[in-house]
């Protein structure tokens, strides 16, 4: 079979390099980069860095480099095409069959990229001479100076049917129709695509011209015409001016998105050079990947008018299933009826940068839009505003992302209608005339007090003592621990060396890491080694004898972590709606309330169920 560079390059963009090397390597985040110990050469100090913008890692110490790809066949040890395979399915990318016409296709499409530059070079003469003047008078009138007029490739096509596939006839109709620069009609001769118009190229990351956009001169529809989907140009997974945004963007830590290219050549020439546009179409799925690649929050700077702030909500909703921790949009409003290049003409770039400084989160673009959308002055409009609200919620893939947006529209709902009440309302208790209909909680059971009284703490001791003694399995959970926090300081500390140490030797023992703490945390692991965290299953001695116990071991403590690691979410949450209950109770906070309390009570059952082994009790 033969891959093209397109689809290798699609697969290589699909693949986040440092979650790729993290799996096997401990990767810490260092600015727009992310470092780790060279896994090709012994070291200490991190040499070895991981750019997922530029999908390449490369090591100071020993020169290794290479794209993931790269590291499948060096470091996995696995042949090209079963790299190719591997990566492919993670990506969600069939392989190209076997196809003996795949290398005359490629042969093809690099034979196209000649054409699209032949093109380029022929428009730009176009503008330069006499045709030009009108063409130039229009970019003189826009305020576009000489030196942007050639840093973006400003061209002009000519009125005329025939001007170009007469200009360019040693490529053949057939590959100019394949490049989008003629029509083909049946019954009719082909004829050229752009006439009239000022042309402006349209380039891929690399650089190279792909597609064309063009805006007419005068009257006439459309104002804005693109080049048709080809081998080359998919306006769907192409941004405009990312092979300059990319660099800048890398400077400033910002990607402005903005409706059309005009406005991206407009405020690049007033100093914003981190600026995209999509390309005839609202921001696509493949679109908001490719911004997140180059920064985890990117700034949709739409036009003021009705149809900008339709075409950013509709971005804001696309967003919703792909958003992840830390990866997001935010939202610059213009002045009502401006887009970026009449704000900048109008008032100056500083007030641009003015709004760039203080963008609108997307829960906020959100609640705000719903909150417009109609009025709220009933119930039914308020139930109408909540069912909305779920709706976005619905959509939200991540569970943890899901929560926060609930507690952030709840805050915000409570704030805007709860009633103010001048003393707290008091639940329901045996006796009282208070509303029967509010349920009781149960009394918790024993083992339950004992736990509580215990605290979460009791679950990390356990944890911790395990690893401690069976640190075989520190590594086998490194991706989950890394994650976690422990609340106390030194457990903390204890952690991170525990984890440090699994990946800088290959093997290790309790007594090699016992010995390596200072004296502080030599008797924090002494405790938790004696501690009775024992009466879990996997904190035994007799899990370390060989056969499977191991295994076993290792599967209870990673259900004991994934625990561990719910629990102080859920405590947190308690915690929010008995503050909000006790200064403002009404039924929905009441109920809310309760709900967690009951949820907190199974949860910590569940432990003590599933953990608890021939120990009479906690």
């Amino acid at each position: 079979m033969t891959l093209t560079p397109q689809w290798l390059d699609e697969l290589r963009g699909r693949t986040t390099l440092s979650s790729l090397i993290g799996r096997t390597v401990k990767v810490t985040k260092a600015g727009r980069e992310f470092k780790a110990c060279c896994p090709f050469h012994n070291e200490k100090s991190p040499s070895f860095t991981i750019n997922d913008e530029k999908g390449f890692y490369h090591c100071f110490g020993c020169s290794a480099h290479g794209d993931a790809i790269r590291w499948m066949t060096d470091q996995r040890g696995l042949s090209f095409m079963d790299a190719i395979k591997e990566l492919a399915a993670e990506a969600g990318m069939d392989v190209p069959a076997p196809d003996p016409q795949a290398a005359q296709r490629a042969e093809k499409a690099n034979s196209l990229y000649d054409v699209m530059a032949a093109a380029q070079e022929w428009f730009v003469t176009h503008l330069l001479g006499v045709e030009g003047a009108a063409a130039r008078g229009y970019l003189k009138q826009r305020g576009f100076t000489e030196h942007t007029i050639r840093d973006f490739g400003f061209g002009l096509a000519p009125d005329n049917r025939s001007a170009l596939k007469t200009a360019l006839k040693q490529f053949g109709e057939p590959m100019l129709i394949e490049a989008g620069l003629l029509i083909s009609v049946d019954g009719k001769a082909p004829y050229d695509r752009f006439r009239g118009r000022l042309m402006i190229p349209i380039r891929d990351p690399r650089g190279r011209v792909i597609a064309f956009g063009g805006r007419i001169l005068g009257e006439g529809e459309p104002k804005y015409l693109n080049s048709p989907d080809t081998p080359l140009f998919d306006k769907g997974r192409t941004l405009y001016n990312l092979d300059k945004c990319s660099p800048a963007a890398r400077q400033t830590g910002r990607v402005i998105v903005v409706e059309g290219y005009m406005d991206v050549i407009a405020i690049a020439q007033a100093g914003f050079g981190d600026a995209v546009a999509p390309l005839g179409t609202a921001l696509t799925e493949q679109q908001i990947q490719m911004l997140w690649r180059m920064t985890e929050k990117p700034t949709l700077c739409f036009d003021g008018d009705a149809a900008g702030q339709k075409a950013a909500m509709r971005a804001a909703l696309r967003a919703l299933p792909l958003l992840k921790p830390g990866h997001s949009l935010q939202f610059v409003t213009l002045p009502e009826g401006q887009d970026p290049d009449d704000l900048v003409k109008t008032s100056g770039a500083k007030a641009l940068s003015d709004l760039l400084d203080a963008p609108q989160p997307l829960v906020e673009r959100l609640w705000r839009a719903e909150v417009s959308a109609g009025p709220l002055d009933t119930p039914e409009d308020r139930a109408g505003l909540k069912q909305r609200l779920g709706g976005h919620m619905a959509n939200i893939a991540d569970t943890e992302i899901r929560r926060h947006y609930a507690d952030a529209f709840r805050e915000r709902f409570d704030a805007l209608f709860a009633p103010r009440r001048s003393t707290p309302f008091t639940p329901f208790v045996r006796g009282s005339k208070r509303d029967w209909r509010k349920p009781q909680i149960l009394p918790p059971g024993a083992e339950t007090k004992s736990f509580n009284a215990k605290g979460s703490d009791f679950l990390v001791q356990g944890i911790l003592g395990a690893l401690l003694r069976h640190p075989a399995l520190i590594r086998q959970h490194h991706e989950a621990l890394s994650g976690f926090i422990p609340p106390d300081a030194n457990h903390a500390t204890l952690l991170n060396i525990m984890l440090d140490e699994s990946f800088a030797k290959e093997s290790l023992d309790t007594d090699g890491l016992i010995t390596i703490l200072d004296e502080k945390l030599y008797n924090v692991a002494s405790a938790l080694l004696h501690s009775n965290g024992k009466v879990f299953a996997f904190n035994r001695e007799e899990f370390g004898t060989g056969g499977d116990g191991l295994s076993s071991a290792s599967k209870d403590l990673g259900e004991a972590i994934r625990l561990m690691k719910q629990r102080p979410a859920l405590e947190e949450a308690l915690e929010r709606a008995t503050r909000l209950a006790s200064l403002e109770m009404t039924e929905e906070t009441f109920a809310e309330q309760q709900r967690l309390r009951h949820e907190k009570k199974a949860f910590d059952d569940r432990i003590i169920e599933f953990f608890r082994r021939d120990a009479d009790s906690l």
